[in-house]
């Protein structure tokens, strides 16, 4: 039996009802701790157990994507990390890489709080979080200590955006700004333009402010780290499209499909536990199960427009191998987890890797890379 999902879950669950940003800043403390102690011989047992329970290690499961080696396709998306304070954990939680962040130039309080609420009947999060973080500065200078000590074991992605202080204007040279800092740091970077949570922050999806951005960061970008922009669920196919043509005028690495929608249609939730409000009236994005279809679909878009030759990572309501199949078969040759995680627990990573090697076994394919696209593949 999966004790945390039907033991520990739901005992945290009913414990911490009034704030689970309280339960998540504890856990990340936690890991935090873990990261510190990796080569402590005196602790660095709980890491080897951690390792021994939550890993999979399969040569099928392998991909080299622009330049980097991802041992297996489940990462951990942004916004579970945010400085940076656990980086050296994550592989032996099972994940094939992992994405810090989001990060801003300048540090920041993020949102007033509550600002992060459960949706259990829907399995699902509505966060407004607003970009909470230390600032890019101090996630370098905690990131540099921790290369000069450490083997990294994983690809470590580091997600920027644009700080709140900063004008849409001037987002182009904010966003530089956190590069230049931390662009020897991270093995590939993402563009996050797509936060319901910052005033104005999605309208920099235009193609015309986008490409300042993206132009502003591969001037600097020598020698070349992948860069991918992570996009809303909401956008209209003609807006995914300019995204799509402005990736290959900049060479970007791919695209991340995608982050939380402003959409409420169809949610379970009549009301929110922590406030007694319906998740109508309170501002946020939605994470989990309501965003799985739609962010499928838009990572089947984009492969059927690029014949495949853009990378994606695939990311919204991932809680089974067989979520990772559907995404991984639509187009995506990475995924990412993060709502799914916290409600099915530390397991869920392997039995996501066991499954997928069930599915290649029934498909008769030998490696992950084989089953990327293949639904729209097979449609050709």
């Amino acid at each position: 039996m999966d004790i945390y999902k039907f033991v520990i879950s739901p005992l945290l669950f009913n414990l911490v009802k009034t704030d689970p940003e309280w339960l998540h800043q504890q856990t990340i403390r936690s890991f935090h701790w873990l990261s510190q102690t990796s080569t402590n011989p005196s602790t660095g047992w709980v890491n080897r157990r951690l390792e021994k329970s939550l890993c999979l290690y399969d040569s099928r499961l392998e991909q080299n994507l622009f330049g980097l080696k991802f041992p297996n396709p489940v990462g951990l998306a942004a916004g579970f990390d945010k400085d940076g304070v656990a980086a050296n954990i994550w592989p032996s939680l099972g994940f094939g890489f992992a994405e810090l962040g989001t990060v801003t130039f300048h540090p920041q309080p993020g949102n007033p709080r509550p600002r992060l609420f459960r949706l259990p009947l829907d399995k699902a999060a509505l966060n407004r979080m607003g970009f909470n973080n230390n600032g890019a500065a101090v996630m370098a200078a905690r990131l540099a200590q921790e290369k000069q000590e450490l083997i990294r074991l994983i690809p470590i992605g580091i997600n920027l955006g644009k700080s709140k202080v900063t004008s849409l204007e001037a987002a182009a040279q904010d966003y530089l700004d956190s590069f230049r800092l931390l662009k020897d740091l991270g093995d590939y970077f993402v563009v996050n333009v797509s936060s319901p949570n910052t005033p104005g922050l999605r309208s920099l999806q235009d193609a015309a402010m986008l490409s300042t951005i993206l132009d502003f960061l591969q001037q600097e970008n020598i020698p070349r780290k992948p860069i991918f922009v992570k996009i809303a669920p909401d956008l209209e196919w003609e807006a995914i499209a300019d995204i799509i043509a402005l990736a290959k005028t900049y060479q970007l690495a791919g695209i991340i499909a995608t982050n939380t929608t402003i959409g409420r249609d169809g949610l379970k939730t009549e009301i929110i536990e922590q406030t007694g409000k319906s998740p109508q009236d309170e501002a946020g994005g939605i994470s989990g199960e309501p965003l799985r279809d739609r962010s499928t679909e838009v990572i089947r878009f984009i492969c059927q427009q690029t014949q495949g030759k853009i990378p994606i990572i695939g990311v919204g309501g991932i809680f089974s191998a067989e979520d990772a199949w559907e995404k991984i078969t639509a187009g995506a040759s990475l995924i990412q987890v993060y709502t799914g995680w916290i409600y099915e627990g530390p397991l869920m990573v392997s039995r996501i890797l066991t499954g997928l090697l069930s599915q290649l076994e029934q498909n008769g394919l030998n490696s992950i890379s084989e089953a990327v696209g293949l639904e729209v593949k097979s449609k050709k």
